[in-house]
Order: C-alpha cells, then structure tokens, then sequence
C-alpha cells in the first residue's frame, strides 16, 4: 500500500493534474476521518447540487453543522510549478517558478469564487467555503511571498486551509457534534425520569 501510495504522490507531483486532484481529494477525505466526524452522518463527500443560477455544483465534502448547517470543503492542488520550485537551485528560474505557483494558488481562489458554492440551494452554508490546500510547504512558502494571499481569498468568501488548520476545525466541529448529542440525551433522560415521575 506504501510504494502505491507513493507511486500516486509521484505522479501527482508530477503534473498529472487528475492525479493530483483524485490525491488532494484523498488527503482530505483521510482527515475527515481521522477527526472523529462520521461519513454520510456529518460530512457527505462528492456532493451534487445546484446553485442559485441553476448550475450544477459538487464540492468535493459537504461538512454538516448542528442546526442543519453545512460547511463547504474543495480540494485544490497546485503542485506543478511548487514541485519544480522546490527541486530548482537557480535564484532566476526559482523567482520565475515562485511566481507561477502564486499565480496557480491565486487562480485557484477566484475559480472556486466563481463557482457559488454557498449559494447551494439545498445547503445552509455560512458565506464562505473552505479551500483546502494538501501541502502546508505549498501554501506557506505562497503565502510568505504573497502575504495578501490569504484576506485576497477572504475577499472572495474563500478561506484557505491546509491540513493542520482544517482538522483543527473539523475537531472543533466534532466537539459541537458531541455538545449537541450530550444535549439531546440530557433532553431525554429529563423525558423519561418525567414520565417516571408521573
């Protein structure tokens, strides 16, 4: 499983740009389970809608909230200029290729934007999607030599989030989930000792 995994990461890093999605949408799909949350109880993968143009809409996870609120996640990889940057010595050629991930990260931004994912007719989503980015390197080295990167992307309802910030939120996520189960038990029980009691 590790040399086939590795194999993946190699071509995905090799510019096969649906290899890197299907990987992208992997990393996410293995932190989502590791936060505790349940698949087709509080997230939903590959969810297909319609936003409040008509067009056919599918985040890669659906994130379900208390109340019957959603949070939006979608994968975006840019690998292709980030993997030669990292493997370039020459100070030109590294500025050059430095510049073209930003610009990749940048066009990432503005594509999910302009898809309207919070305007989901069947979903309560805040007014912001969550943008997440598998690499940490990736988006650190972006975002330090375009500092605007991150409120550019709040300026468009965007929030980017790379693997350690995402499964922050999805624990503090779980831990609304078990507020609000601890809540409905405490409901019950007062039910039923109710009941009891009459």
């Amino acid at each position: 499983t590790m040399a086939e995994e590795a194999k993946n990461l190699t071509r995905a890093l090799k510019g096969d740009s649906k290899q890197q999605g299907n990987w992208g949408e992997i990393v996410l799909e293995r932190i989502l389970e590791e936060s505790g949350l349940v698949k087709g109880q509080e997230y939903d993968l590959e969810y297909a809608t319609h936003n409040q143009e008509g067009d056919r809409i599918r985040p890669d996870a659906v994130i379900k909230l208390p109340d019957n609120k959603h949070v939006i996640v979608d994968s975006k990889v840019s690998l292709v200029a980030y993997e030669q940057l990292v493997g370039e010595e020459d100070e030109e050629k590294r500025t050059v290729l430095l510049k073209r991930h930003i610009d990749s990260v940048r066009g990432h931004v503005k594509q999910l934007s302009e898809k309207s994912y919070q305007t989901s007719v069947d979903l309560n989503s805040p007014d912001f999607v969550l943008l997440f980015i598998p690499i940490e390197s990736a988006f650190a080295i972006a975002s330090m030599e375009y500092p605007n990167l991150y409120s550019e992307a709040f300026e468009k309802n965007i929030i980017i989030v790379t693997p350690t910030t995402l499964l922050a939120v999805l624990k503090t996520i779980d831990s609304m989930w078990q507020n609000e189960k601890q809540k409905e038990n405490a409901i019950e029980i007062a039910t039923q000792a109710g009941r009891l009691y009459d």
